[in-house]
């Protein structure tokens, strides 16, 4: 998989998804966007990022609403990792 691509969305998906109602636009777009998998203060960057871009409709930030989305959940999920293997160390020692 790409690493600047955020499963189960794409650029097409997104600006199709702004077409909804309000705040079913928002809630259908951040659960795709798989923000309650990242850190809270990503996941609340990334939702103010969405209602951006719902209010404006541009696919500009369309495409840098999925790039930062990708990039935050990527960043969280390492250091989660890095986060469980550290502690799975100190238990080993």
């Amino acid at each position: 998989m790409n690493p600047n691509e955020t499963p189960g969305m794409d650029l097409p998906t997104l600006l199709a998804l702004r077409n909804e109602q309000g705040i079913e636009a928002l809630k259908t777009i951040t659960d795709r966007l798989r923000v309650k998998d990242m850190g809270p203060a990503d996941h609340i960057r990334t939702k103010h990022e969405v209602k951006a871009f719902l209010e404006s409709g541009d696919a500009r930030a369309a495409e840098e609403v999925l790039k930062r989305a990708s990039e935050r959940l990527t960043l969280w999920q390492a250091e989660t990792m890095r986060f469980s293997q550290q502690q799975g160390q100190r238990m080993g020692q």
